[in-house]
């Protein structure tokens, strides 16, 4: 995903779009107003982690006269890995309202080709390899700011070449930090004494955000969504018990 920046951050009620390639349409990028309402507060990930985000983001917005002292292109490459449900998509759209920035998407399987009757194939293939080439060469130096962010399932070596990712930040499994932001978001509380349990069982099992907001939307009583939250980590909590007596009966 790119982010490229066409006015000052301190413009704060200007509409942050999003735009897509649009390969059958007469102009090839499209776009539409970004109304994702992730914000980095409301972002369900470790503390220590959003904190030095934000202080990345806000050194390189101004630190314009250093990178053209040092004779580098103003940009900054991101990466954020790990298992769907993680809050990576939710993370680029934070950080695009947090810097009102407009977002450029661009889906870089391999293998995918399009076409329209104005373009071949060939022409129409977006791979990683094209778009590293671009990141590499001169065109990234063309224009103002910008900030270049790779989502992945994983660390792919491809992308940790020094120049095309700065900063690498692993989105895991919900923490119990991430279950009370999570819990402030859905349930405006901040303490509950159901916490204890859900704290011990997040420590046992691999839930993402998006398993446990899924189990908080379900009521706005907090009571009964921390019970059913507590179920459902009781459940995968029981699967994963009996996955490793299987383990052991097999060894």
């Amino acid at each position: 995903m790119f982010y490229k920046k066409p006015r000052r951050k301190k413009e704060e009620t200007k509409a942050v779009r999003l735009h897509t390639v649009d390969y059958n349409g007469t102009d090839y990028w499209s776009s539409v107003i970004l109304n994702h309402p992730a914000t980095l507060e409301t972002m369900a990930m470790d503390s220590e982690a959003k904190r030095e985000l934000i202080e990345d983001l806000d050194m390189f917005i101004n630190s314009k006269d250093y990178y053209r002292r040092v004779g580098r292109a103003w940009k900054r490459g991101y990466l954020f890995y790990g298992p769907p449900g993680t809050g990576k998509s939710s993370l680029v759209a934070a950080m695009a309202n947090y810097l009102k920035f407009d977002a450029y998407d661009l889906d870089l399987r391999e293998n995918r080709e399009f076409e329209s009757e104005a373009r071949t194939a060939e022409e129409d293939k977006i791979t990683l390899s094209g778009l590293l080439n671009f990141i590499d060469g001169l065109w990234s130096s063309c224009g103002d700011e910008r900030i270049i962010v790779f989502t992945s399932n994983h660390k792919d070596p491809l992308l940790l070449r020094p120049g095309r990712t700065d900063v690498h930040l692993e989105m895991s499994y919900c923490s119990f930090s991430g279950f009370r932001t999570l819990a402030s978001n859905y349930l405006k509380i901040e303490d509950h004494k159901l916490y204890g349990v859900i704290e011990e069982l997040l420590g046992n099992v691999q839930a993402t955000p998006a398993d446990v907001a899924g189990e908080l939307v379900k009521s706005d009583n907090a009571d009964i969504a921390l019970q059913s939250l507590i179920r459902h980590l009781q459940s995968k909590e029981t699967e994963l018990d009996q996955s490793q007596t299987e383990c052991s009966r097999d060894n």
